[in-house]
Order: structure tokens, then C-alpha cells, then sequence
């Protein structure tokens, strides 16, 4: 049975069965302080609303019965996933440049095994749930996600996460080129950067890529009879 959702630049309609939560990279390195954005410069005190609002939807969708993913993003500690000399990751990806500028910061950031790593104890998965590692902002590069979210029948991804901007947007991209219908969940995202930030990555989404709704109106549909 579909269920109408409430978002722009228009209602869709979802079908539980055939949708999931994608929470993306809410970690410690990206909403805690003491994280790897924290200690970059970037002002975390949001992420506690965008947290907040992602347990709501997260609740929710299980209590519906619908899937939550998790996405984290992350190094083994020889950074072998990292990318070598000739990729572009190592100098433009956060955590490794920071471990490279402050060796007191070296195997510390995103790196596998560690606090900042870790998920949010609030968001804390349950038994059974599926978390996907990837090692680029896009959550299709280099994982499965693509096969495990097509071997469960999925083709609505309601996404929250943090940075908005970054990883959010650049996964709620690729699923879109994937031909899965992505709703980004505003207030469970927070962007790395300024409210104007926040602002394009929403306006790119409602104009280009998918759809926008929030964390009480998506709750609602999942709880529709």
C-alpha cells in the first residue's frame, strides 16, 4: 500500500516495503565534540537538533517495520582504502588531512576501531541491521549498498545524516543516477559549513535530485494506517 508523503517541491508516494532509512555517517567525527569537525573548526552544536529529529525517524521506521542502513565513513588503520599517490582523496578528504597537517591526530580520525569512528550512542544500531563502511563520501563507491539495497526490493532512500553537503548529498546524487527516488530529511541533516550551506544543498535537492521533507512529517507517513 502506498502512503502519501509530505515534501517539496511535491507529495510522493511511498511504499513501505519498498523504502529504507539511510542514516549517513552519523558518527562521532561528525556531530561529537572532540570530533574530527570540531576539532576542524566546524560549529557541531546543531547536530544535537539533526540527531534528535534522525531518532525520531529511526524510531519510527521500526516500529513500521521499515529497514534503517547505516553508512559510516572510514580507514582501516594503514589507510589501504585511503587511496595512494595518485588519487585525489588523501588531499582533499577531512580526517586524512588532518592527520597528515597534526601528527598528534595520526590513526585518531576516522580511522576503524576508534571513538571518532564510532557510531552515535543515540543512534546505536540494533540487531541485525545493516552497516555499510565506505571509504568516499558516496555511499555506492567502492561498497555494497547498491546490491543490498536492491536484493531488499528498496526504491525510496529517506536519508539523514551529516554533512549534508558532503556526504549526504554527494550518496542522495548517486542514488538518484541509480534510479532510486531519494527524500532528504532536513532537519536530521546538519551541513559542515554555514546556514547558506544548508540552504543549497536543499535547494539542490528539491530543484535536481529528489525530494525534501522533515523528520515529523516523514515519522507521520511511516506511521499512517
Amino acid at each position: 500500500m502506498k502512503i502519501a508523503l509530505p515534501a517539496r517541491p511535491e507529495p510522493i508516494e511511498i511504499d513501505r516495503k519498498q523504502t529504507a532509512v539511510l542514516l549517513v555517517d552519523m558518527q562521532n567525527a561528525f556531530a561529537s565534540a572532540g570530533g574530527m569537525l570540531d576539532l576542524a573548526g566546524v560549529d557541531v552544536r546543531p547536530a544535537a537538533g539533526a540527531v534528535a529529529n534522525a531518532r525520531l525517524v529511526v524510531d519510527a521506521a521500526r516500529d513500521a517495520g521499515v529497514p534503517v542502513i547505516y553508512l559510516v565513513m572510514g580507514y582501516p588503520p594503514d589507510q589501504s582504502t585511503a587511496g595512494g599517490e595518485d588519487s585525489p582523496n588523501p588531499r582533499k578528504e577531512l580526517a586524512l588531512r588532518l592527520m597528515r597537517e597534526r601528527p598528534e591526530l595520526k590513526g585518531k580520525l576516522l580511522t576503524i576501531g576508534t571513538w571518532d569512528f564510532q557510531i552515535l550512542d543515540a543512534l546505536t544500531p540494533h540487531q541485525g541491521e545493516l552497516v555499510i563502511t565506505k571509504p568516499r563520501y558516496d555511499g555506492f563507491v567502492g561498497t555494497s549498498l547498491d546490491a543490498e539495497l536492491r536484493s531488499r526490493g528498496i526504491r525510496t532512500l529517506l536519508m539523514a545524516g551529516i554533512a549534508s553537503n558532503i556526504c549526504v548529498e554527494s550518496t542522495l546524487r548517486d542514488a538518484y543516477f541509480h534510479e532510486y527516488w531519494p527524500v532528504m530529511i532536513e532537519d536530521a541533516t546538519m551541513a559542515a559549513g554555514s546556514p547558506e550551506i544548508q540552504r543549497a544543498t536543499i535547494y539542490n535537492v528539491t530543484t535536481f535530485f529528489g525530494w525534501v521533507s522533515t523528520a515529523k512529517e516523514v515519522a507521520g507517513a511511516l506511521h499512517a494506517k
